[in-house]
């Protein structure tokens, strides 16, 4: 969606060419929608400990909470769609919070971003209805996994991939990602389990490799994931590339259903969160679906 351009520092935006009675339209109608506002948001996580808050450590939510104090006034508490791990990006992660605040969601997004380090940014906001709930009504999550198959090291690459320096077969990694979809039991690609966790099946829709030059890229849709599911995922289809396992043998762990047994993950740099989708629930008119 295009906005137009409005000035960044924060305090100015509901002032600059606004007539009065804009304003209290504009308030009058905000009051009558629901309190809940819900941002897209694109970060680097190669300086954060993930994305859930850690007393006394660097976090995304810990930066977005920070930043929504700054701009409001009050402390917020920010819900997350997809609980990214340390290290892992997102392209198109989203939260939710509550709020008082009579600031349309332009003002948040441009607000937000005025006070937000460089490496987290807000692409878009919108005003939610009271019963959306960004984890529970997502229909599913996608994430990409970046290889750099390569002989040498990339500097641009360095924080964004995982160098593999053995040739992949392009070919066995999708066999073995064939495997994947439908409806399974992953817990055998499961880090740790925890408390609320009350089933390890997932549906995955879609699961692929490809080659982009000397990027071989892992992509994955499905309706949510285990812990470190799609790291472990990785780990194991790189052993199926550079023939250390058999696609038969990748199906066994499958079977087998032993927690952690596809380990070792691969790491976190090569990880992004690219899309969460939902059916389209915003309020305002001519809003586009996430």
């Amino acid at each position: 969606m295009a906005f137009p351009a409005v000035s960044t520092e924060p305090e100015k935006v509901l002032s600059e060419g606004m007539r009065s009675s804009d304003k209290d339209l504009i308030k009058a109608s905000l009051v009558n929608n629901a309190t809940k506002i819900v941002l897209l948001v694109e970060y680097d996580g190669s300086r954060y400990h993930g994305l859930q808050l850690q007393a006394d450590l660097s976090t995304v939510q810990g930066e977005i909470e920070r930043a929504l104090k700054k701009l409001t006034g009050d402390s917020v508490r920010v819900i997350a769609a997809s609980r990214t791990d340390t290290g892992v990006h997102a392209r198109g992660q989203v939260v939710s919070f509550r709020t008082e605040s009579l600031l349309t969601p332009q003002t948040f997004v441009n607000g937000l971003n005025y006070y937000l380090p460089r490496d987290i940014a807000v692409k878009t906001a919108y005003r939610a209805d009271a019963s959306f709930n960004v984890r529970r009504c997502a229909l599913s999550r996608e994430y990409s996994y970046n290889i750099l198959n390569s002989q040498t090291r990339s500097p641009m690459w360095k924080d964004f991939s995982y160098l593999v320096s053995g040739e992949l077969d392009i070919e066995a990694m999708n066999l073995a990602c064939r495997l994947l979809v439908g409806d399974h039991d992953f817990v055998s690609f499961a880090s740790n389990l925890g408390v609320e966790i009350k089933s390890t099946r997932r549906r995955v829709y879609q699961a692929r490799v490809y080659r982009n030059g000397e990027l071989v890229i892992f992509n994955i849709i499905a309706n949510s994931f285990l812990s470190h599911q799609v790291r472990n995922t990785v780990g194991a289809l790189i052993r199926v590339g550079l023939g250390r396992m058999t696609v038969d043998e990748f199906h066994s762990i499958m079977e087998e259903k032993k927690i952690g047994l596809a380990g070792p993950a691969a790491p976190a740099c090569g990880l992004c969160l690219l899309k969460v989708n939902y059916q389209k629930i915003y309020k305002e008119e001519g809003s586009e679906d996430i």
